[in-house]
């Protein structure tokens, strides 16, 4: 099996103001720098992504976007392009259910996306997950599976990407998914990625668990043999509760 690096994600979603964020990274980055063996990405709002750049600047902790644009530039009132993003980030989240749901995002804006951010060097971290009915329907495959292969349709290498599973009923909730039965989704979509390409790249992708992850369940899901780190919301805007996610990974993982 290959080696895969840990990573968390902390998506701070539409919260945090300049001055609130420049706090929250001076509360958590030395912390943050001093734990090694894992990958760290903070998603601030857009606003923001400037402030935490320079706030980090010289230290191993990187930064994300929440979204982008699949063109480079053009007539996108209120839109930011992966030629704006590529100074000020390394990762840009793509096809969170908040922008499904909230802003009719389809899968193939998904996927012109996804090819966007990889040809402007960024990482994309690649969101899918069932919403609460298509569980209840016995649909949750079916529905990852599609997402996942719509994301990837005219995408020759993937090796660089990230995907995060995050099932919709659990984004925010409070009501997490189990580690067993997050793990046996995972493993569905890392032998999508078989299929689709080789062993391999399946086993080297790294797949994170996103979905009301907090310093109190993130052990649980950490220990599954399938899941390489966690996408986080809420918890990441608490600096000690997300430095604690951070350490539980290192000390499981290693």
């Amino acid at each position: 099996m290959a080696m895969r690096i840990p990573l968390i994600a902390g998506n701070w979603k539409m919260n945090t103001t300049l001055a609130e964020a420049s706090v929250l990274v001076t509360e958590m980055r030395e912390g943050l720098e001093r734990i090694e063996g894992v990958e760290k990405v903070l998603c601030p709002p857009f606003l923001s992504l400037s402030l935490v750049r320079e706030l980090l600047q010289g230290l191993s902790i990187k930064v994300g976007a929440q979204n982008m644009h699949f063109e480079e530039k053009g007539a996108y009132t209120g839109e930011i392009s992966p030629l704006m993003l590529k100074e000020l980030c390394d990762f840009v989240i793509l096809g969170h259910s908040e922008r499904r749901e909230h802003f009719k995002e389809t899968d193939q804006m998904v996927n012109e996306k996804v090819k966007a951010a990889l040809a402007a060097g960024l990482t994309p971290i690649l969101c899918v997950g069932e919403r609460l009915e298509e569980r209840e329907a016995g649909r949750a495959e079916e529905v990852v599976v599609r997402q996942g292969r719509a994301a990837l349709q005219g995408i020759e290498s993937p090796q660089r990407m990230v995907i995060a599973y995050e099932p919709v009923w659990a984004i925010g909730t409070g009501r997490a998914e189990t580690g067993e039965g997050a793990n046996a989704t995972i493993g569905i979509i890392r032998d999508m990625m078989a299929r689709l390409y080789s062993e391999g790249i399946a086993q080297g992708i790294r797949i994170l668990y996103g979905g009301s992850v907090t310093a109190a369940n993130v052990a649980e899901f950490i220990r599954q043999p399938e899941i390489d780190g966690a996408l986080v919301g809420g918890a990441s805007l608490k600096a000690e509760e997300f430095l604690s996610i951070v350490a539980q990974t290192v000390a499981i993982k290693k």
